[in-house]
């Protein structure tokens, strides 16, 4: 990193009326612009080795072939680059991203997606096997979630994935306010720690989205809350956990504030609603969270976390079909028929769904029990683990997303993070403030996961007080994201990231 952006970064101290008057030149100058774009070429160039790393080592298309590959050449190097991929997450280096990773459920899943990977929802006349399922995997997360513990007919739909999920709900939300309250300028609240899919939900459907903080627990400041709830607030956010700190907000005090100020309430178990139930009933410490809070109008859960399906679903429920039908579109006037879709896709696949379904009743009630007593035992010994180095601290008393942070100044947090990646771990780094987090996952509760865990945690931050701080790897560029003022800059930054991603 350059000594500008070295210097850039450390102005935090700066009034933020008279950051977005430096951001605002910063990018009418020429010159400086022509200074910040150097530095974010050099970042992204170191980048794109590690981006793309297959880059020189196998063959490229940017344009179709004149001639077709052969399959079973297609097909070798398909399983060539998975084998590449397969170690890191398969050994149990990885903070979530694979929930399961059995081969045995892998194949089994595998083969329910074949014999349906025709198959398409929108047609639900020729393939009604999918809507069967479908339907039946949002009753079976409706009654995990508490719906045979109110009189309410929780329903729901299947979406993509947790940020679908989201979006959703929050189109719903705010179609319902314009239509029943007559709410044309909708303002929805979230703890600062609420996944970024609802500050996306916020921006893609013109919702004010108002943030407050945490209190010293990492959960949702409720006299904020309080505070900030006005005419136009159509919901209020609680998470099961927060993403970042694996926290669980207070979900029967926001439950309470959602019925005195009739606003709905959803509640993020993108993470939690496969772990949560299971917890309750090993008799961990969960407070309430689901529909068995009267206060609370829909739930997103992610059946390909820990439901264990493959990659592409989630479910998002509903307290009433009468809410539930806010999130539909439908026109009559198209003239190539009727049309009608529950969510933002028209055509989806079918097979994902089939092979949820299968993943849920294949596991039924005892193997979520058995995998979630594993989770939480493993946690619990990485929660041990990490209090043990005198040099760490986890914050607050998660279950099983476990965020961790330097309690001695000269211990970068980020050099840690980069340490354990020399040692093939692959962990979340987080901002505000400054730690990392593990997901536990099946794959950490493998034999002697937890324990390597430990011992390369150990030599990592051994090796950060020991060897000099270098510009190389993630630990300079998180350090400059966390604390230069000028937000549009990292904004522009994990832009041109993406585009980089795009690059053949």
């Amino acid at each position: 990193m350059s000594k500008t952006l070295q210097l850039v970064s450390k102005l935090t101290w700066l009034p933020k009326p008279l950051t977005r008057f430096l951001e605002k030149r910063a990018k009418s100058v020429p010159a400086i612009k022509k200074m910040i774009d150097k530095e974010y070429d050099k970042m992204l160039s170191g980048m794109e080795h590690t981006l793309k790393p297959y880059k020189h080592t196998t063959q490229s298309f940017a344009q179709l072939p004149d001639e077709g590959i052969p399959r079973n050449k297609v097909l070798e190097q398909v399983r060539e680059l998975a084998e590449k991929e397969k170690t890191r997450w398969e050994e149990g280096y990885v903070s979530g991203g694979i929930y399961h990773g059995d081969e045995a459920h892998i194949g089994f899943l595998n083969e329910v997606y074949a014999l349906q990977s025709q198959s398409n929802p929108l047609h639900s006349d020729l393939f009604p096997s999918i809507t069967k399922y479908e339907a039946e995997i949002i009753s079976m997360t409706a009654n995990m979630l508490g719906a045979g513990k109110t009189d309410d007919e929780i329903c729901g739909s299947i979406s993509s994935g947790g940020t679908e999920s989201i979006l959703l709900a929050f189109k719903t939300y705010r179609d319902r306010a314009r239509e029943e309250f007559g709410i044309t300028a909708p303002e929805m609240i979230t703890c600062t720690t609420a996944h970024a899919a609802f500050e996306k939900a916020a921006h893609y459907f013109g919702i004010k989205h108002v943030k407050v903080g945490f209190t010293a627990n990492y959960q949702m400041d409720l006299d904020e809350v309080r505070r900030k709830i006005t005419k136009n607030t159509i919901a209020i956010v609680g998470s099961a956990p927060a993403f970042p700190h694996g926290i669980i907000d207070p979900v029967e005090q926001l439950s309470e504030i959602a019925l005195q100020n009739n606003i709905g309430l959803h509640v993020d178990c993108c993470l939690g609603g496969f772990v949560l139930p299971w917890a309750e009933e090993l008799g961990y410490p969960v407070p309430p969270f689901d529909f068995r809070l009267k206060g609370v109008t829909s739930i997103s859960a992610d059946t390909h976390k820990y439901g264990y399906a493959a990659k592409g679903t989630s479910v998002i429920l509903y307290r009433t079909r009468q809410l539930r039908s806010y999130q539909y579109y439908t026109t009559s006037e198209w003239p190539g028929g009727l049309y009608f879709s529950p969510t933002f896709a028209g055509s989806r696949p079918g097979a994902l769904s089939a092979a949820c379904w299968a993943a849920m009743v294949s596991m039924g009630r005892e193997g979520y029990l058995q995998n979630t007593k594993k989770i939480l035992e493993t946690a619990a010994a990485i929660k041990t683990a990490i209090n043990a180095i005198p040099e760490l601290e986890v914050l607050g008393n998660p279950l099983f997303v476990i965020a961790f942070r330097s309690r001695v100044p000269g211990i970068d947090i980020y050099r840690v993070m980069d340490e354990m990646g020399k040692r093939h771990w692959n962990l979340n780094g987080l901002h505000k403030p400054a730690c990392l987090h593990i997901a536990v996952t099946l794959r950490h509760t493998q034999p002697g996961v937890a324990e390597r865990f430990a011992q390369d945690l150990q030599e990592s931050v051994a090796a950060v007080k020991n060897i000099p701080a270098t510009t190389e790897g993630s630990a300079p560029v998180y350090g400059m994201a966390s604390g230069i003022p000028f937000r549009g800059m990292v904004t522009d930054l994990l832009k041109q990231y993406i585009d980089v991603l795009y690059k053949v």
